[in-house]
């Protein structure tokens, strides 16, 4: 069994309906963090709530190039990044290695403006991750990393959990993760899903960081990626039965490896 696992809500802050969830969640036990994105129309409202104790220390920042509109200016010209109506609209490969210089100036003073707004709201993020994973995005990823280390805070890894994939995908992700490690000096050491909770062993030791979605199951709570009526507090307590849950903000994290150069 793993030391101890963070189970990770992403999305606090994309609606009301959202916020309700997650504060329910850990008031109940069942998630022990979560991540909040900066440019959501309940951003705010989840501020507000993350001045609960049971949240303190345990609200990151769910970074977002994915949906809604950016919180910089810059970004709203890089057609990679934005369509027309300055709306979010991803244009990069997931396989992509390299992006321009001012593509990543781009990124990352949207990453700052969204960092700065959780500031502005009372919130000093514990970690960074991302919506959809664009942190998995190798230069995306350098970015994020290496803005975290800067602010000294842990940053998500590529899932390594679950499935067996293909041996390609395997050394990406291997590469890639160790890549993130080395730049933000600090993280979990396996990520998973509730899914790949349930469907893979779970790791012999370490730190496990399970990415969930919760939703509201009668006085339960289930999970976008279970199957409809799943318990995500059940599932929990039988793969995972005794392990400690802790957030990354309360887990004694120290950044080891100091941070490069933004650009």
């Amino acid at each position: 069994m793993p030391h101890r696992v963070i189970v990770n809500a992403d999305d606090f802050g994309l609606s009301a309906c959202d916020n309700a969830v997650i504060l329910g969640a850990f008031q109940a036990g069942v998630i022990s963090s979560t991540t909040a994105m900066a440019n959501m129309p309940a951003f705010e409202a989840a501020c507000s709530m993350a001045r609960h104790p049971l949240l303190e220390g345990r609200v990151g920042l769910h970074f977002n190039l994915t949906a809604g509109r950016p919180l910089s200016r810059r970004i709203l010209t890089r057609r990679t990044f934005c369509d027309s109506a300055g709306l979010f609209d991803l244009n990069l490969s997931r396989a992509r290695l390299w992006l321009g210089h001012q593509d990543r100036r781009a990124v990352h003073e949207e990453l700052e403006a969204q960092w700065q707004r959780c500031l502005d709201n009372g919130v000093r993020p514990s970690h960074l991750d991302s919506h959809q994973n664009v942190h998995t995005i190798w230069p995306i990823g350098e970015i994020v990393a290496r803005f975290a280390a800067h602010q000294g805070v842990p940053v998500r890894l590529a899932r390594n959990l679950g499935p067996t994939q293909s041996l390609p995908k395997r050394m990406f992700k291997q590469l890639l993760n160790h890549r993130l490690n080395s730049l933000a000096g600090a993280t979990a050491d396996y990520v998973g899903t509730p899914q790949d909770l349930r469907n893979a062993t779970p790791p012999d030791d370490g730190l496990l960081e399970i990415v969930a979605h919760p939703s509201q199951l009668g006085a339960d709570f289930g999970d976008a990626c279970l199957d409809q009526g799943e318990s995500l507090s059940e599932l929990l307590e039988q793969r995972l039965p005794g392990v400690p849950r802790v957030a990354y903000g309360v887990a004694g994290f120290t950044l080891d490896n100091p941070a490069e150069s933004v650009e």
